[in-house]
């Protein structure tokens, strides 16, 4: 397995709660990985500790270096890239200007900035459509789709996404993994952690189940999705 990055005994604590307990897993260059677990299992802690949003013991290994000490700016500048649940964008800004801000590390290549944006407009037709709207005044699935698009601008090596789907219609769920399958047949290498385990499931090539800061499960996805307690505990039904 060629490995872009590798989580090797990972905890992270708040305090005296230890909210993620010895992880290892890891995430094939050119694959989509997905971690699947219930509200409060530390898979949000997880892609924090990940990109140095907060302090972990054990090892990061990407693209065969250890980052574990690296501040979030050298993983960003590594090609690192978080969407976070909340998106947190820019409401005051217009889509074009928070488009660009993703583009800061490249902004001395112009040339690059203004491709890079085209392509994010190809992908995503309605940002283009509302390029000069302010970010505050989008929907709940445009906003999505921005913070998607700020993310490409800094030609991520590495995509995390954390919670797509959350607070969106199921016809716009079903458009943003739409996105992230052809994202990933683009060669886009992610990490997509969701609740929603069947969308996750039915987009990645592997799969890994955390449950209370621990992994319970993993395997390919497709064999995830018909492991027994899998299929009654996130997906809604039994296996006969």
């Amino acid at each position: 397995m060629n490995a872009m990055l590798e989580a090797k005994n990972l905890s992270v604590s708040y305090g005296k709660l230890n909210a993620v307990k010895d992880v290892s897993f890891a995430v094939e260059e050119g694959k989509i990985v997905t971690i699947i677990g219930p509200n409060g299992a530390g898979k949000t802690t997880l892609l924090k500790s990940l990109m140095g949003q907060l302090p972990a013991t054990g090892r990061i290994i990407y693209r065969g270096e250890d980052i574990g000490d690296a501040q979030v700016e050298r993983r960003v500048e590594r090609g690192v890239v978080l969407v976070p649940e909340t998106r947190e964008l820019f409401t005051d800004m217009v889509v074009a200007d928070n488009l660009l801000l993703g583009a800061y590390i490249h902004r001395r290549n112009g040339a690059q900035v203004k491709e890079d944006l085209e392509k994010v407009y190809t992908l995503f037709p309605r940002l283009r459509e509302r390029r000069e709207q302010l970010a505050g005044t989008l929907s709940g699935g445009e906003r999505q789709m921005l913070a998607l698009g700020r993310a490409l601008m800094g030609r991520p090596k590495l995509l995390m996404l954390d919670e797509p789907s959350l607070g969106l219609a199921p016809i716009i769920v079903r458009e943003i993994f739409k996105i992230i399958t052809q994202l990933g047949a683009q060669g886009v290498t992610m990490l997509l952690v969701e609740q929603n385990a069947r969308a996750a499931l039915e987009t990645a090539d592997y799969g890994y189940v955390l449950e209370s800061g621990e992994v319970v499960h993993q395997g390919k996805a497709s064999e995830l999705m018909r492991d027994p307690k899998v299929m009654a505990t996130y997906l809604g039904k039994s296996a006969s």
